[in-house]
């Protein structure tokens, strides 16, 4: 009978071994897979060939921080369209501004959203796809091309993170925004 019960445990022992050594194995499978997967994956090469260089962000002017991380995710506050010059573009859209320069307000916001990614995570590489972008475009009550304007951030995360780039978004009007701002976007971000 000890016999039977010492070879029973022997068993026992030796399966659960094999089932950890097959899991282990599976991990590491699924890891290589997305490696090979993303070998062709690099935010920052496809920034340099945009010709857009990142600054570092500035100090937020509020209560607030740049980004907070929860788990894989990534949140990122609202930036504006300021430019190089430290200066935002402003305006209403349907009144001061043109779908143009809408557009390359939203633009303008996208990049100073990657400047803080690179900030947070050191390297864009680290981002798995872009979730969800949420943009706020100032414009007169009868402005109807929100959308268009906020192509702007979207087609610049595509060209950045090719299909990882593409999100779920709300593009909505508002009847202002801090210092009369063009635009203002927000972003979730799933990171590795």
């Amino acid at each position: 009978m000890k016999i039977l019960l010492l070879t029973f445990s022997l068993l026992v022992i030796a399966s659960c071994t094999g089932v950890q050594k097959k899991s282990d194995t599976v991990q590491e499978a699924s890891v290589s897979d997305t490696v090979q997967r993303d070998k062709n994956y690099n935010p920052e090469a496809n920034l340099t060939s945009l010709g857009i260089e990142l600054k570092t962000p500035s100090t937020p002017v509020a209560n607030y921080v740049h980004a907070v991380r929860s788990g894989n995710l990534l949140f990122l506050a609202g930036k504006g369209p300021k430019k190089p010059d430290g200066k935002n573009i402003v305006g209403k859209l349907g009144d001061d501004l043109s779908l143009e320069e809408g557009y390359e307000a939203a633009r303008m916001a996208g990049i100073n959203q990657l400047a803080v990614l690179k900030a947070e995570l050191g390297n864009l590489n680290k981002v798995k796809r872009i979730v969800k972008v949420k943009g706020m475009v100032n414009a007169v009550p009868d402005f109807a091309d929100h959308s268009k304007i906020i192509n702007g951030y979207s087609d610049l995360m595509v060209a950045v993170f090719g299909e990882k780039g593409k999100h779920a978004r709300a593009a909505v009007g508002m009847g202002s925004l801090p210092g009369n701002m063009a635009v203002e976007v927000e972003m979730v971000v799933e990171v590795y």
